[in-house]
């Protein structure tokens, strides 16, 4: 029987690459998506090229109940969960900390953080071999960003990432007898439409000299990090992280 994978943020960027090449590998999907539909469908459309089975599955998954509804729905869809993808999260328009509001603030960490733990806790309920599951693995997204900060442009969502790192590290601890493989990958630089979502679409343009291989990365190099990581060829590995950030 062919895995299972949710991906959150599944309709753009690095989660709709992810999606496409677990396609490819045979995983059916359930690809998350909060507003754009017709980005997520066409997404489903490629994957089910690969003959296998894709669901396009709206979702606020900060939202507690829209959380518990997801799972439910991939429950019923497709049966046990094998693979997380904790792939959702924004990003505000630059802005340096003395400007930043509560508001803003609170809107990353809950988008960002809450969102992925909410989902890990769905997931663990259904993999647990401590519960009757059968196991799994998670790949939660966070970014480079967490270890050098963004100063001047976005430290609260550098913050919202290093929260990542942390929850990676102790649930992979906290669920090593159950099954259940926990790791991250941090993304550097990435030609997606985030940067446009932070007010600067040509960013990688302007930084790259920066990075040691004079170069943004694309969404399908870090797919590629998180499909091994779920895969078998992973299966001795939990608790770490994979930087995928051009040397930076």
């Amino acid at each position: 029987m062919n895995p299972v994978a949710l991906v959150t943020g599944g309709s753009r960027g690095i989660g709709a690459a992810t999606a496409i090449l677990l396609a490819q590998k045979g995983y059916q999907l359930a690809i998350n998506y909060h507003q754009n539909q017709s980005a997520a469908e066409a997404v489903v459309a490629q994957c089910r090229t690969y003959g296998v089975q894709a669901i396009a599955c709206q979702a606020d998954v900060a939202d507690e109940a829209q959380v518990t509804a997801l799972f439910n729905t991939i429950d019923a869809q497709f049966g046990r969960l094998s693979a997380l993808v904790n792939n959702a999260g924004i990003l505000l328009p630059q802005m340096r900390v003395v400007d930043m509001t509560a508001e803003r603030i609170n809107h990353i960490l809950t988008t960002n953080v809450t969102s992925q733990l909410l989902c890990c806790r769905e997931a663990i309920l259904r993999m647990s071999t401590k519960r009757g599951g059968k196991g799994g693995a998670i790949v939660n997204v966070s970014s480079a960003a967490a270890r050098i900060g963004a100063p001047h442009e976005y430290i609260d969502y550098a913050a919202s990432k290093g929260a990542i790192d942390t929850l990676t590290r102790g649930l992979s601890l906290e669920v090593a007898e159950e099954g259940i493989r926990v790791n991250g990958v941090r993304p550097g630089f990435i030609d997606t439409q985030m940067h446009a979502d932070g007010g600067e679409p040509d960013r990688i343009e302007r930084v790259k000299s920066a990075i040691p291989l004079q170069r943004g990365g694309q969404p399908q190099e870090i797919a590629a990090a998180i499909a091994w990581l779920l895969s078998a060829e992973a299966s001795y590995i939990t608790g770490t992280f994979i930087d995928a950030a051009g040397g930076r």
